[in-house]
C-alpha cells in the first residue's frame, strides 16, 4: 500500500520542504495510531518520489538531514489524488467477508461462532475508538488544531467502519440457514447428500 504513502508525503511536501524523520511524525500526528510508518517505508518512498521526478532531495539542513521539497509535477499528481474518488475496488480485499464466506461453505466450522467471536472484537475495538475520540475531543490548540482535526477525521472513519461491520455480522448471522450449519455444508460438498 505504497501509494496511500505516496501521496501522503507529497501532500506533506506540499506544505514546504521537509527531512525524512519529520515527514515519518507529521504522516502519524496526521492519521493518529492508524498507519504507523517506519523510516525505511518514508526514505524508500522518498527516493521512489525523487526517481519519478515529483521531489528533489535538497542539500543537507544544519544538522545534517537531507531535505526533500515537492516538485511541480509531484504537485500536479497530488492535487489529482485529491481529486480522484477512491473506488471500492482500489482497497484491499476484506479478508473478514472472506473468512465468512469460507466459514460457511467449510465442513466442521461453525459460522456462527466466527461471527460471536468477530463481533465481541469489533465491540471492543468500537469501545476502545470511542475512549480515544472522547480524549482527542479537547485536542488542538494553535499548530496542532490541523493535525487534531485530522485525527478526529481519522478515527470517526473507524467508528463508523467498525459501526457497519457490526450490522453486517449480524445481517450475516440472519442470513445463515437455521438448520445445523455442519449438516448444511457437508451435505453441499460433492459425494454428500442425496443420491
Amino acid at each position: 500500500m505504497t501509494v496511500p504513502i505516496r501521496h501522503g508525503l507529497l501532500a506533506l511536501l506540499a506544505r514546504g520542504p521537509r527531512y525524512g524523520y519529520q515527514l515519518r511524525s507529521e504522516f502519524e500526528s496526521s492519521t493518529g495510531i492508524t498507519w504507523p510508518l517506519n523510516i525505511g517505508q518514508v526514505y524508500s518512498t522518498l527516493s521512489r518520489l525523487e526517481r519519478d521526478g515529483l521531489a528533489d532531495r535538497m542539500g543537507a539542513d544544519g544538522e545534517g538531514r537531507y531535505v526533500y521539497q515537492i516538485r511541480p509535477e509531484g504537485a500536479d499528481e497530488m492535487r489529482t489524488w485529491f481529486a480522484t474518488p477512491v473506488e471500492r475496488t482500489d482497497r484491499p480485499r476484506d479478508e473478514l467477508a472472506i473468512k465468512l464466506a469460507m466459514a460457511v461453505t467449510t465442513p466442521g466450522v461453525d459460522a456462527r461462532e466466527v461471527i460471536k467471536t468477530q463481533r465481541a472484537a469489533t465491540l471492543r475495538t468500537l469501545r476502545d475508538l470511542g475512549r480515544l475520540r472522547e480524549e482527542a475531543a479537547g485536542d488542538g490548540q494553535g499548530e496542532d488544531a490541523a493535525c487534531a482535526t485530522a485525527w478526529r477525521l481519522v478515527l470517526d472513519s473507524m467508528i463508523f467502519q467498525a459501526e457497519a461491520e457490526i450490522r453486517w455480522l449480524d445481517h450475516c448471522e440472519a442470513s445463515l440457514p437455521a438448520d445445523s450449519q455442519a449438516d448444511y455444508v457437508v451435505s453441499a460438498l460433492p459425494g454428500h447428500g442425496a443420491a
